[in-house]
Formats: C-alpha cells, structure tokens, sequence
C-alpha cells in the first residue's frame, strides 16, 4: 500500500466465528480458548458490542447475513442465495431464471432413501476439480429438461431452472446432518422434480471414478446431489451509490464474491483460496491490500471458521481463528500504520456456527469497530462473546454497522 491520508475501510469477516461454550473446552467459547492477543487488542481499543445481523423472520444463513453486514437491509434487498453464486461463478440469468444450490454431499448408502442419514455437507470438502467431473457427469445423465448445473468451489454448485417458478421448501443440508434426510427432501412448487433429480443422482455418483478414487484414498464420496437455496436475479443498488465508496470483497466463496459483484465491488480471483481452514491467508491479505491502494473499501472475508462449526471440531475452529489473528490481522495492522493513512476496521462474524449445533444459529454476534483516529466509547476487555456482551452495547439491524464504520 502507498502512504497517503486518505481514509480507509476494512471489514475483516471471520465467517460462523461465535459460539456457545464448548464443553470439550472445559465451558469456554473457541474465541475466548483461542490465543488472539491481535484481537484482543483490537476490542480493547476500539467500541465492542453485539448485533443482529439475521433479522426476524430470515434463516441464518450466511447469505443473509453478509448481506446484513455488507450495509444492505435483507427485508429491502434479499432475493436468496444461489443467485448471488451464480453471478460469482458467471452465469447469465434471465428475468425469468430460477437458480438453485446444489450440494455435492456424503450420504448413507445401505436402505431405503428416504431413510440414508446426511452424513456430510460438504463430501470431505471435496476439490473443486474432482467436483467439476461429477458435475459435468450428472449434467450429461440428469433428466434436467434443458436446464444445467454450474460448477462452482468444491462442494458448492449452481443449479438453474429456465422459466421456473419460485415457492420449493427445500433444507440446507447443513442443518440436518447426522440425520435421516426423508423428512427433509424438496417440498412445494417443482418438489417431484428436485426428487427425481437427487434419486437420480446417486447412481450416477456412487460409480464414478472420482468416488471411486476417494474411497480408495480413505475419503468420503461425493455421493448425493442435493437441491436448496431458491433465488431469482439479485438487483442490489451499487455499494458505490448506497454508501459512495469503491472496493472489493476477497473471499474463496461465490456467495460473497457473487454479493461483491453485484453490489458493483470488485471480487479478484485468489490461487489458493480454498474457503477452508488451509486457504491462502497471506495470498488473500495481499489481494485485500491491492485493493486499498486505488479504493476506500475492502471486505475480506474467510470461511475456516464456519466449517469447522459445521464440522463439530473444537480443535480446528480455534485454530482457524488462531491463524486470522495471526496471518491477517496483525501483518494487515502492520501494513496500515506503514502506509500512514487513518482506517476504520469492523472485525465480526456474519453469524454463530456453535459446535453443539454443527449449523448456522441466529444469536446476537460480538463486533469491534476500531477507529485509528479516534478514541474508543465501548472498550471490551478482549474479543469474546462474553466480553462483547459486557459493554451493554447493542446494535438490533446489523445493516446499520457499515454506516457506523464508514462515518468519519
């Protein structure tokens, strides 16, 4: 970055990062188990509090929720999921386009289907290379009737329904692991279709050579499509029209590079970037800090965190927070004061992803907003949930952060 005085904006995004106390962590939220004396510091200088970032009545996903914390109200701009992905990954929507995420999972294999147990979101996280086969394998063999799947990022695909009609009841898979999945198979407008699909799906998968492979390799197979995530052709107004500033949104994942898009925001391609615990921290700061150096705003937004909620996994969750404190926030602080330019910094997760949950839950979120020119009001003790609450600040519309942290 090159030094100068004009102010800068930084959303550092650590996704599903809250948590209920764990009790493999003897009671303690992975914030308040891990070692983050950045963080620490940062709440301790700047004003910590908690918001709401899922407002009444919306799922908590993360859709919703970066939308919220992008400064976009969901009640006025929320139009679903997949079709934030689908312009991320590039695909052309038609006003009449219905876009769908489809999920490569891991299901059981032995019984009836209705009665197969979710037993992973994501397939072992498969590579988005070994994806991309499987997806083209089930494109060729699906009965689609003229519609097409999309490759996206390893797990994480697009389907779109041409001329299709809105209203399907469908479940993330997520929010049902280590269950049986026929209470949650597709429901309401298109339901036969999408069961035809994933019935169809899993011969087609269960065979192919990448599955195959995994097995082999002691990995979990690719084993089930599965259809969520309704959406029609977002139309947000540009970030730079809303809130007249330029940027960028650095993320592994299409939902935020597709939210970045289409607020008009930059969402540069990172090698590396995995949307995992093992993604590219310091290729993704690097990208964030080109950004800065011709605009006023960046969003950098990592995944680890959220996964290893969804995953059970203490262990990993903490080190994953561990490593933004680390890799991002200190050498991003550093980077900072050399170029000698005031910055607003808004440190936050876009939502709960609790270990004893395994998904997304709608709790209210510990936020610190530093301010490099300026004096704090709501000083935390550290980064914690617990310590956020102790401040008594609370913010109730989470699309009212970006204002705060924008106001000079």
């Amino acid at each position: 970055m090159e030094s100068g005085d004009s102010m800068k904006y930084i959303v550092l995004l650590g996704d599903g990062m809250a948590d209920y106390p764990v009790p493999d962590l003897d009671g303690k939220t992975p914030l308040e188990a891990a070692h983050i004396p950045t963080f620490d510091k940062l709440a301790q200088e700047g004003d910590t509090g908690l918001v709401h970032t899922i407002p009444e009545g919306f799922p908590p996903g993360s859709d919703v929720a970066n939308l919220c914390v992008m400064g976009y109200d969901p009640v006025q701009f929320y139009s679903g999921r997949s079709p934030l992905e689908a312009v991320s990954i590039g695909v052309p929507l038609a006003a009449d386009d219905v876009t769908y995420r489809m999920n490569l999972v891991t299901v059981t294999e032995d019984g009836a289907f209705e009665d197969l147990t979710m037993v992973d979101h994501s397939a072992g996280e498969i590579t988005t290379a070994e994806a991309d086969a499987l997806v083209q394998a089930l494109n060729e063999a699906l009965p689609l009737a003229e519609n097409e799947i999309y490759t996206g990022t390893s797990y994480r695909h697009c389907l779109v329904v041409h001329g299709g009609q809105t209203g399907a009841d469908q479940t993330p898979p997520h929010d049902i692991l280590e269950q049986k999945i026929g209470a949650y198979l597709p429901k309401g407008v298109q339901a036969d279709y999408f069961n035809q699909l994933m019935r169809a799906s899993m011969p087609i998968l269960k065979d192919h050579p990448v599955n195959r492979k995994r097995i082999a390799d002691g990995k979990r197979p690719a084993n089930l499509a599965w259809f969520w995530g309704e959406g029609t052709s977002p139309a947000l107004t540009s970030f730079k029209e809303l809130y007249g500033k330029t940027g960028g949104v650095v993320s592994a994942v299409d939902l935020l590079k597709g939210l970045g898009l289409s607020a008009g925001l930059t969402a540069p391609e990172v090698e590396g970037a995995t949307g995992t615990l093992d993604t590219n921290y310091e290729g993704k700061l690097a990208a964030a800090l080109t950004i800065l150096k011709d605009n006023d705003f960046v969003y950098l937004h990592f995944e680890g965190p959220d996964e290893a909620g969804h995953h059970g996994n203490p262990v990993e969750k903490i080190t994953a927070i561990e490593r933004l404190d680390q890799r991002v926030l200190q050498p991003l602080m550093a980077a900072l004061a050399e170029a000698g330019e005031p910055y607003h910094l808004l440190l936050m997760p876009d939502h709960a992803t609790p270990i004893v949950e395994r998904t997304h839950t709608a709790d209210p979120i510990p936020f610190t907003l530093y301010r490099s020119n300026q004096e704090p009001t709501h000083p935390a003790k550290g980064y914690t949930e617990k310590h956020a609450q102790e401040t008594g600040w609370v913010v109730p519309e989470g699309h009212t952060l970006m204002r705060l942290l924008l106001a000079e």
